[in-house]
């Protein structure tokens, strides 16, 4: 038990801090439970076998299906010509499908296809995409809640249950607290989250206001430049064809810069304007053209006709955890890079050797063309000014006919859920909705990986008797309280836990602490494993703790704070709903 406890204390602290990719740290966690003797080599390995894995491996297919039929971008077409009024009728009208998507898709290819959508409405209304974009992520995982193939959290309670012995839960079980969660979070999401939210406008919308013809360019001020000490609009007062967009000082970004704000040595401008006005700039003097990345150097913007995106770098993404240098974006796309921002953080310096994260916002400069092919290519995610991923619309209704198929038969305990979503994917490359290339893109090796090795975590937690122990101590504090008091304290540390690992490892971790809570009172488990269910879902307060929150925070600028800000009271009062709603749903005894 002590050399375990040590192995998951060390295993927390580097999903937490994150020093080398997530596979590497579960495949580091398996050797060590097979090699120490913790478990048995099968046992060990038993995680890539398990159905939980296999279920969300063909999830997150099905969901490529649906996505590359088009069918979320049908909707997003469907609810920009129908956008209309202030943001508490624009939130309602993109809650309604991100929500019924997000119960039966993966959240993250629904938030990723949702913030081109929210950043297309902002702009026809003239609302602030920092007003929507985290309340689109809060309503996806409430969405997730809703069935078990809602989220990988869902399928994984429900599998590592079965493993125990238990019954399991039914497609439709978690509905009942699934549609309290999604109305009581989507009220407060709906109502109050605008008020609360700063009015922040992300680079990529400021740029979508350029006119034809005007072009988008970094511009640096150097030691002992004229405009040194002389405000914004002295500088670019005179000549209204030149705007400038953002402000980079000492790293910190400040979008639309007030123009009173007084110029400094070494500041960096994007500015936007003609090419002819921006040549007369550079040729007075006083800036200089700006650099970007180009593989493994840096070079000077010999070009200010090219195209500049931002790229949000996804979950799943093969750029995770390399440096800029080795992307090969110059060599291989032309694409430079010029800067990146993280957690509000704007990045301008030593770029080459900085690793890539997961919601890293870059911001390049390229052709139309090769822009698109890295759009393709699936590693970012191209906010704005590219067309999106080619869809086939034509094969729109056999996917989701496939998918409806799948839940169906599941829901009538047909065959076990992950037999159904392996015939799924079959058929839906059978009929042509997915070729094997993307049916490779759409596994997330993080997710995979992780459930391959936390799986096996929860077994050596059972065989070596620490989970028993760890129950005994919650059951000696809790029992005299009652059982709400339980079911609070299991959804309390469930909800902590994965504000700052993944939510998988924080059910894998309370899975078998709840079984043996249940089997020491002699009560059923099924009320403490909702709790482990919902809890692991419920991330609101920060940026890292779930996916989709990570994904919106560079196309809103929001900041670290933002989060806490909503966060805190969203966690506190889905802490509450869940405290008073699952012991009615499912009484403890």
């Amino acid at each position: 038990m002590i050399l375990l406890s040590i192995l998951m204390g060390v295993t927390l602290v580097l999903l937490i801090w994150q020093p080398v990719r997530i596979e590497i740290v579960a495949l580091g966690l398996i050797a060590t439970l097979g090699l120490t003797g913790l478990l048995g080599a099968a046992e060990a390995l038993s995680g890539f076998s398990n159905p939980a894995t296999l279920t969300v491996a063909a999830m997150l297919v099905l969901s490529a299906g649906l996505e590359r039929a088009g069918v979320v971008d049908y909707v997003g077409g469907f609810l920009a010509q129908r956008a209309r009024g202030g943001v508490t009728g624009l939130l309602i009208l993109v809650a309604v499908p991100t929500a019924l998507f997000s119960a039966f898709m993966n959240n993250t290819a629904i938030v990723a296809l949702m913030i081109p959508v929210a950043l297309t409405l902002s702009r026809q209304l003239g609302i602030a995409p920092s007003k929507l974009l985290i309340p689109i992520s809060y309503i996806s995982i409430f969405g997730g809640t809703c069935t078990l193939i809602g989220t990988s959290t869902n399928i994984l309670v429900d599998s590592l249950y079965r493993q125990a012995g238990g019954p399991g839960f039914g497609m439709f079980e978690f509905s009942g607290l699934g549609l309290i969660y999604l109305l009581v979070g989507g009220a407060f999401v709906v109502l109050m989250l605008p008020r609360m939210l700063p009015k922040r406008t992300a680079l990529a919308q400021l740029m979508e206001g350029q006119e034809q013809g005007h072009f988008v360019t970094e511009v640096c001020v150097p030691e002992g430049s004229s405009l040194v000490g002389r405000q914004l609009k002295e500088v670019f007062g005179t000549d209204k064809e030149i705007r400038v967009l953002e402000l980079i000082r000492d790293e910190e970004a400040r979008l639309g810069p007030p123009r009173d704000t007084v110029v400094e040595a070494n500041d960096i401008l994007l500015v936007e304007g003609t090419a002819r006005t921006i040549h007369k700039m550079l040729t007075k003097g006083g800036v200089v053209q700006g650099t970007a990345v180009s593989d493994r150097e840096r070079v000077t913007i010999s070009r200010i006709d090219l195209r500049m995106v931002e790229a949000v770098i996804t979950p799943n993404s093969r750029f995770l955890h390399q440096k800029v240098q080795e992307l090969g974006l110059s060599r291989r796309l032309g694409i430079g890079v010029l800067a990146i921002r993280r957690l509000g953080r704007h990045h301008q310096y030593n770029l080459r050797e900085l690793q890539l994260h997961s919601g890293d916002v870059l911001l390049l400069q390229g052709e139309r063309e090769p822009l698109r092919s890295l759009q393709e290519e699936g590693e970012v995610l191209l906010i704005e000014g590219v067309e999106q991923t080619l869809t086939f619309p034509r094969k729109a209704p056999l996917a989701i006919g496939i998918l409806v198929a799948v839940v169906a038969l599941a829901a009538a305990n047909v065959a076990p859920i992950v037999l159904l979503a392996f015939a799924g994917v079959g058929l839906m490359m059978l009929t042509g909705c997915l070729t094997l290339s993307h049916v490779t893109r759409a596994l997330d090796p993080g997710v995979l990986f992780l459930l391959a090795g936390m799986i096996p975590l929860g077994l050596a937690m059972e065989s070596s008797g620490l989970a028993g122990v760890i129950a005994g101590r919650v059951v000696d504090f809790s029992e005299p309280y009652g059982p709400l008091v339980l079911i609070a304290a299991i959804y309390l540390l469930t909800s902590l836990l994965t504000e700052v690992v993944s939510n998988n490892a924080a059910a894998v971790l309370l899975v078998p602490i709840c079984l043996g809570i249940a089997a020491e009172l002699g009560v059923d488990p099924k009320p403490l494993l909702i709790a482990v269910t919902f809890g692991a879902s419920a991330s609101f307060a920060t940026p890292i703790g779930y996916q989709t929150n990570t994904m919106v925070m560079g196309p809103g600028g929001y900041l670290f704070r933002d989060f806490l800000k909503v966060g805190i009271p969203m966690n506190v009062l889905m802490f509450l709903t869940a405290t008073v709603f699952i012991p009615l749903i499912w009484p403890l005894w």
